[in-house]
């Protein structure tokens, strides 16, 4: 599944830079890649910006830190894991695989799954603990 979603990710970024660059040429723009690059990823970031930053102070402010944690850690990896790939494709000192991506984020989503399970375990009984402390014994 997350393979296909990656696969979908790539070929819909393909998708919209086409769309993008015809809509220049048919407009007769005389913007070169890199002026479109720089406008396209600008503007995206900021709409990003301007989504991410209210889910993130609502997260913060109901005590959910973790997830942004997580969320943050998550685009690290993907950023690691691309990064990775492209260096041994690069250097040749490697094969640039897709599967080393997927496998690679499916790691970490496999690990911290098993990270939230004993967290979860941890608070649970800690907080069963300090109820038990603090009802007055019968």
């Amino acid at each position: 599944m997350l393979k296909e979603l990656l696969y979908q990710a790539v070929d819909w970024t393909a998708m919209v830079h086409d769309r993008i660059t015809r809509l220049n040429d048919q407009f007769e723009g005389t913007l070169s890649d890199k002026q479109l690059h720089f406008l396209v990823i600008g503007i995206l970031g900021m709409l990003l910006v301007f989504l991410i930053h209210p889910l993130f102070r609502h997260l913060a402010r109901t005590n959910h830190v973790m997830v942004i944690t997580w969320i943050y850690v998550f685009t690290l990896i993907l950023v690691i894991t691309f990064s990775v790939e492209i260096g041994q494709r690069i250097t040749k000192k490697g094969d640039m695989e897709f599967a080393d991506i997927v496998f690679g984020i499916g790691g970490f989503i496999a690990m911290f799954a098993v990270f939230a399970v004993i967290r979860a375990a941890v608070l649970g009984i800690t907080k069963l603990i300090r109820r038990r402390k603090i009802e007055p014994t019968k």
